[in-house]
């Protein structure tokens, strides 16, 4: 477990800083600060405390996931469109400013950790749950970048 447990820490870590190396400057350029933002964004230092929060907890649940599922070739495919939606965003979003087509990339991010919430809810029952941060906020997420899209 413990092995596992490492693996999608580093996976999951290594997700999040390479696709903010992506993004660059990201929240910080002059772009963002100077575009609309929906009035329920959350302040700047909420976005790190829970991007930690949610791969820790989706780290636990992947480990726990991985020995109890049959078909990995499916679960090994969801987790890469997971990882190839979550790097993509952004740069798509902060660095070259496609806001619609970032729209379309966290939404289908979206349906992806809400397909790992309830397709594996039977093999993982009440550790699904550990999902739903990650979840959750993806549906905050994309309703900012939808306010993004609407009044820029």
């Amino acid at each position: 477990m413990i092995y596992r447990l490492i693996l999608f820490l580093i996976l999951n870590f290594a997700s999040i800083g390479l696709g903010s190396l992506l993004a660059g400057k990201g929240p910080r350029s002059e772009w963002y600060a100077g575009i609309a933002k929906a009035p329920w964004t959350p302040p700047g230092w909420a976005f790190g405390v829970s991007w930690t929060l949610i791969m820790i907890c989706f780290s636990i649940y992947l480990a726990y996931l991985w020995p109890s599922v049959e078909n990995r070739t499916l679960l090994i495919g969801v987790l890469i469109l997971h990882y190839i939606l979550n790097l993509a965003w952004n740069p798509i979003f902060f660095y070259y400013h496609q806001v619609l087509a970032g729209l379309f990339v966290i939404a289908g991010l979206t349906l992806v950790i809400g397909f790992f919430l309830f397709f594996y809810w039977k093999e993982m029952e009440f550790k699904s749950l550990l999902v739903a941060p990650y979840f959750i906020w993806l549906l905050i997420a994309t309703s900012l970048n939808g306010y993004v899209f609407l009044k820029n």
